[in-house]
């Protein structure tokens, strides 16, 4: 059993606080989702920086369109992952998306997000996604209250095996685990486990329906019921460990514990 010691209370408090604030900022896009999509063969590999704003308006888009996507973290001063996206995209830019299903490699917020909706959404993409002035500036505005965390790479000891995180965009508690991911350049699986109904809303613990909680049929989160016994984000699986933890708290003490350096 990992023995995990908990955060300063006050900073803690603080840390979510300034992460709800950046969801409120957004408008909190990246909460919901419509029906259930049936998941491609592969999933789009997505260079990204938590931080950087162009970033979250795609990551915003895979949450509404409930597709899961490998992160690689590529942070300001970060070298794992950055051979890797010069060979796909010539350069050193992102976000940066490469969908092995079509073989499309797209460049930028507005170009992916437009994309991501075409192809796996049959739609357009809905207006506080697109990547205008006023979208971008409420992102960075975002990255500003979380004092740009998500953005730097720290000295870390690289994961062998990538891990997987069970997290939706908006998400007050998921954001400071995707950070820290991005920060110590731990490639991950993103689960995106949207919000679909009246059911799913509000904590965990303290969901807006009466008696036991029924996820939308066939559905991730009836998926993670089945298995894990709760729906609940963060959800970290960490194969090089042989590990499964939720709670923020304790999945950012691992982090730091075994992967920092």
């Amino acid at each position: 059993m990992l023995t995990v010691k908990k955060d300063d209370p006050m900073n803690r408090t603080q840390d979510l606080l300034t992460s709800t604030l950046a969801s409120t900022l957004r408008g909190w896009r990246g909460t919901k989702s419509g029906k259930t999509l049936s998941q491609p063969s592969q999933p789009p590999q997505l260079f990204d920086a938590e931080g950087e704003p162009e970033c979250r308006l795609v990551r915003e888009a895979l949450t509404e369109l409930e597709l899961d996507v490998m992160i690689y973290p590529c942070p300001q001063g970060g070298t794992r992952h950055v051979e890797q996206l010069r060979k796909l995209s010539g350069g050193e830019e992102i976000p940066f998306l490469y969908d092995p299903n079509t073989q499309r490699k797209l460049q930028g917020a507005a170009a992916i997000v437009d994309y991501l909706f075409n192809q796996y959404g049959n739609t357009s993409a809905p207006l506080p996604l697109v990547a205008n002035r006023l979208n971008l500036f409420t992102s960075k505005l975002a990255s500003l209250v979380r004092k740009e965390a998500g953005l730097v790479a720290k000295p870390s000891k690289p994961a062998a095996q990538p891990m997987t995180l069970y997290s939706f965009e908006s998400s007050p508690y998921c954001r400071p685990v995707r950070e820290r991911l991005t920060e110590l350049e731990i490639p991950y699986l993103l689960v995106n486990l949207s919000k679909q109904q009246l059911a799913d809303m509000g904590p965990a613990t303290f969901r807006l329906h009466r008696g036991p909680y029924r996820p939308l049929p066939n559905s991730k989160r009836e998926a993670m019921l089945h298995r894990y016994g709760r729906v609940q984000v963060p959800f970290l699986i960490d194969p090089n460990q042989n590990l499964e933890l939720f709670e923020s708290a304790d999945i950012l003490h691992y982090l730091d514990t075994h992967y920092a350096a």
